[in-house]
């Protein structure tokens, strides 16, 4: 492997992204998957910092990961016969879609339950995330609030000003729920879970299995460079969903499997552009069949369940690779595999005030309240590198055979972004409007209006030829080739 960019936040105190360009940025992801270097020149990246209201790169972590998941794409088109391609991305738009905005019929959802957010404590603060009601419930409860959706951010407040900030943080941890205190940069470097991310990579592509190479299907002048691509997309919330629905923009058979008994939020209509939707209860043995079914003949394999989750079912990596010799398995965790917050579970708003990054920016606003980052960054490069590595992946399997493994974690993203350096004045940057960014169409949930895909191929334009639709539209059957 060639030399890698260092993206330790020691190694870039101080800088701001003036001196680390998107390209570097690219090349350092390129090369840390070890992908030919003449690639690189087939690139465009136009636009600069800063681009939305934030202290950090969050425009240039956004155009970077984006461009890393499309050039791979294009890649793979080269691999399987085709020419190379240019591939450019604008920082503006690909910062632009990493900020979830879509209408459906006309009004723009509201994600955020009305307990969720930040709370001062008797020491500090802490977030709470209730987007879903088992986990504000249970976040009430630890409390002692009256559950239910009449609970007053008031009743919250008072309650968590008789804890300190780490404990109830650890409460919620051992009972299952998803909180998170506010740490500064140098708290976070610290703490256990801090050091473990800061001695792992970025990403992991392993081999966790034998198999023959599998050649991709051959090349067709006119197809998207996924095309005959099977990917199982099982996946939630933002990161995972943003992944196989880069994949479906490349031209994959994207197939999004939710269980009947699990929630999801309003992203779903804009994070399942591209794809199939299917239902299968994998407490059953029905659903254990339909998934085993499905595996046998897929190329990717994409889940954000809990870390273990599946495999205590039956599809874990190495139940996959078994299966299914071959196999690319995509996997994401909050806080990665390392560490003693390896199980832990996790949101991008969670992992921002958790690292850091909440006290960072409000530091640098003036303010003590942990100020956010303007778009979940963490979520949407996360979905990138993962729709980037699992493509990798593919390339390798295909020339090297074996089943692989690829791991990325909202730590460790978080991790790179800080490494990326900060932006100058970047808090006075006003926060853009979407003109000639959206396309509107019919969806399976009404009129969806939402940001076109930020990569624009020369040869194949990246698209959605499949409208978003609820779960359980779809049989679990792959189509026809």
């Amino acid at each position: 492997m060639g030399h890698l960019m260092d993206f330790r936040p020691s190694a870039l105190q101080g800088r701001t992204c003036a001196g680390l360009s998107p390209q570097q940025v690219l090349q350092g992801l390129w090369r840390l998957a070890d992908l030919p270097g003449e690639a690189l020149d087939f690139v465009d990246l136009p636009g600069a910092e800063p681009v939305l209201p934030s202290s950090f790169a969050v425009g240039t972590a956004a155009q970077a990961s984006i461009a890393a998941a499309a050039l791979a794409a294009a890649e793979l088109r080269h691999l399987r016969g085709g020419p190379r391609q240019r591939v450019s991305v604008d920082m503006l738009h690909a910062a632009q879609e990493c900020r979830s905005y879509f209408k459906i019929n006309g009004i723009i959802p509201n994600p955020w339950d009305p307990i969720t957010g930040v709370y001062p404590c008797a020491d500090g603060w802490v977030r709470i995330h209730a987007n879903f009601a088992h986990h504000r419930d249970g976040a009430l409860a630890l409390l002692g609030c009256p559950p239910g959706e009449g609970t007053k951010r008031e009743a919250v407040e008072r309650a968590l000003q008789r804890w300190r900030a780490a404990d109830f943080e650890q409460v919620a941890a051992d009972a299952g729920m998803v909180a998170a205190a506010m740490r500064s940069f140098d708290e976070w470097d610290r703490h256990p879970q801090g050091q473990a991310v800061a001695r792992q990579p970025l990403f992991t592509i392993e081999r966790i299995g034998e198999a023959d190479p599998r050649p991709l299907p051959k090349y067709a002048p006119d197809a998207r460079p996924l095309k005959d691509i099977r990917v199982l997309d099982l996946t939630r919330i933002i990161a995972g969903p943003v992944c196989g629905r880069a994949l479906a923009a490349y031209g994959a058979d994207v197939m999004l499997v939710n269980s009947p008994l699990l929630p999801n939020i309003d992203n779903i209509i804009d994070t399942s552009r591209g794809k199939l939707s299917v239902l299968a209860d994998l407490d059953t043995a029905d659903g254990r069949i339909a998934l085993g079914n499905l595996l046998r003949t897929a190329h990717v394999f994409v889940q954000g369940y809990r870390p273990g989750g599946l495999a205590a079912l039956g599809f874990g990596p190495e139940d996959a690779a078994r299966i299914r010799p071959g196999i690319v398995y995509v996997s994401l965790s909050a806080y990665g595999t390392q560490g003693p917050w390896a199980g832990r579970r996790g949101f991008d708003s969670l992992v921002q005030t958790a690292t850091g990054f909440n006290h960072a920016e409000a530091e640098a606003a003036g303010q003590a309240a942990p100020k956010p980052m303007p778009v979940q960054i963490l979520d949407h490069a996360s979905g990138y590198l993962m729709a980037f590595g699992a493509q990798v992946a593919l390339a390798r399997q295909a020339t090297e055979g074996g089943s692989w493994h690829v791991r990325v974690s909202l730590a460790q993203t978080a991790h790179w972004l800080r490494g990326l350096g900060r932006v100058e004045g970047g808090l006075s940057c006003p926060m853009p409007g979407f003109d000639g960014l959206l396309e509107t169409g019919p969806s399976g949930f009404g009129e969806l209006e939402a940001v076109r895909h930020a990569a624009q191929f020369a040869d194949t334009p990246a698209r959605w030829t499949r409208p978003s639709c609820p779960p359980g539209t779809h049989p679990p059957v792959w189509p026809f080739a």
